[in-house]
């Protein structure tokens, strides 16, 4: 999760209806663990077909154990709406965590004219998550590392518990701390993931 001072893009929204955003939010709530933040699955990001409609992602803080990253390539469904001129790929940074924490957590995606807004560990208890994987196009904030290594090839990678594909460059340290994360993320996802005083609502602006 290096450092980049680099503006998100104006996202590419999906063309979806209010009265469709409203049919959406029962599942979405249903899902809302899901949604929200970063999967560990141990190859080349996403292994499901991404919507193509990035989300962005903010916390206060961000603290792991086990860090890693690589290069990866997220598709799309085919025939995807969504696809534009990218050909239904999306070239993202895999970041894999073993064991992270996230303060005053925040999760927006924009459904065509409304954000969808998820916020959590506002309080004294942090979200927390294991095997935590996010694919990014943007990430930004302070960042420190413990004990980096740069360059190394992704396969070999041994300090989280995820692996890229051979001869990807990558890197990986033992800890990671982001102060002001901001994220623009296409996919997330881990093997658990605890959200105290989640809360899902529906506003003009996103985080």
């Amino acid at each position: 999760m290096a450092s980049n001072s680099v503006p998100p893009t104006t996202a590419r929204v999906g063309r979806v209806r209010l009265r469709r955003a409203a049919i959406m939010a029962g599942p979405a709530a249903a899902a809302a663990a899901v949604l929200v933040v970063l999967t560990a699955q141990g190859a080349i990001a996403a292994q499901f077909s991404i919507s193509g409609i990035p989300f962005t992602v903010t916390a206060k803080q961000l603290q792991g154990n086990g860090f890693e990253q690589y290069g990866g390539l997220d598709n799309m469904a085919d025939g995807s709406p969504n696809a534009g001129d990218s050909g239904g790929q999306e070239v993202v940074v895999v970041s894999a965590i073993k064991d992270a924490t996230l303060t005053d957590l925040c999760q927006s995606v924009n459904l065509g004219g409304i954000n969808m807004v998820i916020r959590a560990g506002t309080g004294s208890t942090p979200v927390s998550a294991h095997d935590l994987v996010t694919d990014s196009s943007v990430i930004s904030g302070d960042a420190g590392f413990k004990n980096i290594e740069i360059g190394g090839d992704a396969s070999t990678f041994t300090k989280g518990d995820s692996k890229g594909p051979s001869g990807d460059f990558g890197q990986q340290a033992d800890t990671v701390t982001i102060d002001n994360l901001r994220q623009t993320n296409y996919a997330t996802t881990a093997a658990t993931f605890k959200l105290p005083g989640l809360h899902l609502s529906f506003k003009n602006d996103g985080c």
